[in-house]
């Protein structure tokens, strides 16, 4: 089950904390027409010692319940990544009432094949992209990468992507079942075409799965039931979960001020340079 997605508002205070050392930040980069359809990029002042000289790049996609939220509140995220050596992408995406599923989906597959595009320019290698998200913001990642009728339809496949993180993510639910997010997803003949877990094949690339036992707004049986359908498909996953750990303390672990509170941001960079 999951309950309704609450915009994760909190992360907006942490700004005034975050370091400006350490990353640089390239604002309101355009990925496509729409006026959302900006992200923010953070490069890492000392790149990354690999043997491509390139460092390997993080788009993440925030939640807010498909209904709220934007880039700049997740300066936080972009320097956690960029300290660490990664090139990140935050981009903005179409919200509801503007938009409706899969309006949302198609732009982060937009956002995606920019950042693939572009790439190079801001120090990254186009060919270690992972998708990385939490929350509504996970939904929309895991569907990117199990799904691969998104990337195809911008000229990409989604097994050229390098890994995936799904932070607190609503992978199985149904969203025609809440009232809050029925709107949203109106028009759906079938709910499985917006369930993650529908999507896996076995084939995919390698996921990181994080959640809070203490999670009352997306319950942490949805990364249970995704983490058991990769392994019965014969997928690469691993699944962390954190006692004493709701649906917002797990994605504020990745601010500064928070961090080695617990074990969530130490093990996603773990995770990530091992792809």
């Amino acid at each position: 089950m999951v309950l309704p997605l609450v915009a994760c508002s909190p992360a907006t205070l942490l700004n005034a904390f975050v370091p400006s050392d350490g990353y640089v930040l390239d604002r309101d980069v355009v990925y496509g027409e729409a006026e959302r359809q900006v992200m923010d990029i953070y490069r890492p002042v000392d790149g990354f010692a690999d043997k491509s000289g390139d460092a390997p790049v993080v788009v993440y996609f925030y939640g807010g319940s498909w209904k709220n939220g934007s880039r700049r509140s997740y300066r936080f995220m972009g320097e956690a990544l960029a300290r660490s050596g990664f090139v990140v992408a935050v981009p903005d995406y179409r919200l509801y009432p503007e938009v409706r599923f899969p309006d949302f989906v198609e732009d982060g597959a937009k956002a995606v094949r920019w950042v693939s595009a572009h790439a190079k320019a801001y120090g990254g290698d186009p060919d270690r992209i992972i998708l990385m998200g939490h929350s509504a913001g996970a939904h929309i990642a895991a569907l990117l990468a199990f799904d691969e009728r998104y990337l195809a339809r911008q000229g990409m496949l989604h097994t050229s992507l390098r890994g995936f993180v799904g932070v607190a993510g609503p992978y199985a639910f149904d969203p025609l079942a809440y009232r809050s997010t029925k709107p949203i997803f109106s028009g759906l003949a079938d709910t499985d075409q917006a369930r993650p877990i529908t999507f896996v094949g076995g084939e995919e690339i390698a996921a990181l799965l994080l959640h809070g036992t203490d999670d009352r707004t997306v319950f942490p049986k949805n990364s249970r039931e995704f983490a058991a359908r990769i392994r019965e498909e014969g997928g690469d996953v691993t699944l962390l979960e954190y006692d004493d750990t709701g649906h917002i303390k797990i994605i504020l672990s990745f601010a500064a001020i928070f961090r080695g509170r617990d074990t969530v941001y130490e093990d996603t960079i773990v995770f990530l340079k091992s792809l």
